[in-house]
């Protein structure tokens, strides 16, 4: 019994120096070096994603030197030429588009942290008010309130049953404390990844700018040899013949896909008599993005050549990077490259009428896939025999071009 007493004794003394600690303000805390939780450590983990992003970023920029200088070895073959460049502006085209990815999802993280923030903050204030609650009514009860609570106990287990309620008493101020310094680092936590998130998104939105002034040094650098090439009055026979005859492997290619589309439509036919049927409904313009008209339908004096020539779509200006649509509903006959139509998109809409898309910077859609009118199927480029970003969009019927105007609608 007296070593029971003496136990009971030294829980009051204990609960006394306690008391006296939340009278001074909690002056011995726990070291925040002490605290860790599962959510500081996600945020410690997505800080140093971001800074791993701003690496990858730094060294993934375009060396447009080198490509230039890689490309002077075929400068003499204007097709290998095009062709070659034609990759360096795939993939810078490709790297832009993933960076501008990078950016809307930074943008989104940035919304989501500083949203956590401001949750993290306003748990602090009221945690903040709570514990000033808390010490002010230590205070105002004093020292002895404790030791008031054990005397005024009225048997031995009453008293052990009120030491008992101080002691939970005292673990729910420390779990307090704990707990707001736990959040206060937590707040840290989300500044600093604020901090870094915005610094990758910088770092990206400088990169995307570094990106897109390569695509357009590359671009004029293509409009140049193509220029030099074609303006040498002493080639310019040459030059005509090849360009004909490149236009004449164009119309090849593209009759040559319409001949096999046919053959399957006959096929289909034979075996349950369905045929895919244009219903006459007004095309979707297929560049909602473009600035001008640069080079219309039918005959025209071409640029260069200085001679007539039948120029057979309409050619777009539009932003390098931006969409182009599916005119109409059908089926994809081809995507695919070629030197002179660059990336390019040929849609079987049935009863015999195509609608062709040519230079893109990218493809969206690949050979038999089913599209919708207004469909986002490629992005506008500069691909193939292009001086600049434009969509060349033709419409052939029956195996002959007709003017895109007898079906567009702006």
């Amino acid at each position: 019994m007296k070593k029971r007493m003496r136990s009971v004794i030294c829980l009051i003394l204990a609960v006394c120096a306690v008391t006296g600690s939340a009278q001074k303000g909690y002056a011995k805390t726990t070291s925040l070096s002490d605290i860790t939780s599962d959510s500081i450590k996600e945020k410690e983990n997505q800080i140093s994603e971001a800074q791993k992003e701003k690496k990858v970023l730094e060294s993934g920029m375009t060396d447009v030197k080198k490509m230039v200088a890689e490309l002077s070895s075929v400068k003499g073959d204007l097709e290998a030429y095009v062709t070659k460049l034609d990759g360096n502006l795939d993939t810078i085209q490709a790297k832009i588009s993933e960076i501008k990815q990078l950016i809307s999802e930074k943008e989104e993280e940035i919304k989501i942290t500083s949203e956590e923030l401001k949750e993290a903050e306003a748990t602090e204030k009221k945690q903040y008010e709570e514990m000033k609650s808390r010490i002010r009514f230590m205070y105002e009860r004093g020292s002895g309130f404790y030791l008031e609570v054990l005397l005024s106990a009225e048997s031995f287990g009453d008293m052990l049953n009120k030491t008992d309620y101080i002691e939970k008493l005292s673990a729910y101020d420390r779990s307090m404390l704990d707990s707001y310094i736990e959040n206060r680092e937590q707040i840290e936590a989300y500044k600093v990844q604020l901090e870094e998130e915005q610094a990758t998104l910088e770092e990206a939105r400088e990169a995307v700018e570094q990106e897109e002034a390569a695509l357009n040094t590359l671009i004029a650098e293509k409009e140049q040899q193509i220029d030099l090439y074609e303006s040498d009055i002493s080639n310019k026979e040459q030059i005509i013949k090849q360009y004909e005859a490149e236009i004449a492997a164009q119309n090849a290619e593209i009759a040559a896909l319409e001949a096999a589309v046919l053959e399957e439509r006959k096929r289909i036919a034979a075996q349950n008599g369905a045929v895919k049927t244009y219903d006459g409904g007004q095309f979707k313009w297929p560049a909602p993005s473009y600035t001008r008209i640069s080079d219309d339908y039918g005959y025209r004096i071409h640029p260069i050549l200085k001679v007539q020539q039948f120029h057979n779509g309409v050619d777009m200006a539009a932003p390098s990077g931006s969409p182009i649509l599916a005119a109409y509903d059908g089926e994809v006959v081809a995507a695919s490259y070629s030197s002179s139509m660059g990336n390019y998109i040929m849609i079987d809409h049935g009863d015999g009428l195509y609608t062709i898309y040519m230079h893109a910077s990218a493809l969206y859609v690949s050979k038999g896939q089913t599209v919708a009118r207004g469909e986002k199927i490629a992005a506008v480029g500069s691909t193939g025999r292009s001086t600049g970003p434009h969509l060349h969009f033709s419409v052939r019927l029956n195996g002959s071009y007709v003017s895109p105007w007898n079906y567009l609608s702006s």
